[in-house]
């Protein structure tokens, strides 16, 4: 049931070892309309072989009616890498920006020392929105730390649709951009589940994780029961909105509709099938464009709408101010 409504985005982990062995404990995990991490499956596996994943997504799909995630969160594995297109072809495969960071600390850190691995790499991960801007910087960096013949930064420029920012900005992806729910979860499993178990304790406590997490979403739910987001003014969106989402989301919007208060909208271009709006958000960091086509939908470059389910201000500043809305059409709300 949790699947069926939250598994359009997924984060596979097995950095876990959890028995003296050091076997890999395999979860996957991802998250809720109250931003709360949620358990759809785990694994206990004997290796980390593309045959052994393979075999694990094939009985994962089994378990979830068919249906595979839109969006695959994992590490850097090659193993894991090769089994994902095998069983789930049609699923976008992102690798987590924080394990690419802790790779780059082990693999390039020396090369970086002025500026270290974090000044020099979070352009290519966040900012830069071109591909052909993106490749000539990471071309210019390449020059100027003469690092042509690195080893990783080959590997991970080879792979690099599934990290680079202006591959995958526009991808599905629910608001998250690492595996850290994975990394969290199994920080949590420390507290219940010792090396020494066998396999009769260790479900007995594994049950009690589940338990657990499942009543943290007990407990979202009834404080949303029992106090409504804290809506800043008597707005008629801001009143239909705080009604439709959760806390946690409902919160992110509000946001983005008083950012859109303090927007501008530059300059407007009409076309035969579409209108473009040019729309400058606070302190003029961005100029981004609002395409509306013929049956009235919108979509801005900025992309928030496509990879997180939320309007932005950009998109709100139009459908506010040029088409004098007073609510969010239901297109633009997502059931998740």
């Amino acid at each position: 049931m949790d699947y069926a409504q939250f598994g359009d985005v997924v984060t596979f982990d097995t950095t876990y070892k959890l028995n003296k062995e050091h076997r890999p404990f395999a979860s996957f995990v991802g998250f809720n309309h109250h931003r709360e991490t949620i358990i759809f499956g785990a694994a206990l596996l004997y290796d980390e072989t593309t045959e052994s994943f393979v075999w694990l997504f094939e009985n994962f799909l089994e378990a979830m009616s068919r249906k595979a995630p839109k969006t695959l969160f994992t590490d850097q594995d090659a193993a894991m890498a090769k089994a994902i297109p095998i069983v789930m072809p049609h699923t976008s495969h992102r690798l987590c920006t924080w394990h690419l960071m802790q790779n780059a600390l082990k693999h390039v850190n020396c090369l970086f020392e002025d500026k270290g691995v974090k000044g020099v790499l979070n352009k290519f991960f966040f900012n830069i929105e071109d591909a052909n801007q993106w490749k000539l910087e990471w071309a210019e960096m390449l020059d100027k730390y003469d690092a042509h013949e690195n080893h990783w930064l080959k590997l991970t420029f080879a792979v690099k649709e599934k990290w680079g920012w202006p591959y995958v900005r526009s991808t599905w992806a629910a608001g998250m951009s690492t595996t850290q729910l994975s990394e969290s979860f199994n920080v949590f499993l420390k507290d219940y589940i010792r090396s020494d178990f066998n396999l009769n304790e260790f479900f007995m406590h594994f049950e009690r994780v589940l338990y657990e997490k499942r009543y943290k979403e007990l407990e979202a739910r009834y404080a949303l029961c029992q106090r409504l987001p804290k809506v800043k003014a008597t707005i008629r969106m801001l009143i239909q909105m705080g009604n439709v989402y959760t806390k946690k989301i409902f919160e992110e919007f509000q946001n983005e509709y008083f950012q859109s208060i303090e927007s501008d909208i530059e300059a407007i271009e009409y076309g035969e099938a579409s209108t473009i709006y040019t729309v400058v958000d606070v302190g003029n960091k961005h100029a981004r464009k609002v395409k509306m086509d013929r049956d009235g939908f919108l979509g801005c470059n900025c992309t928030k709408f496509e990879r997180k389910g939320i309007l932005c201000c950009h998109s709100l500043k139009v459908i506010r101010d040029i088409l004098k809305m007073k609510e969010v059409p239901l297109q633009y709300i997502l059931k998740r």
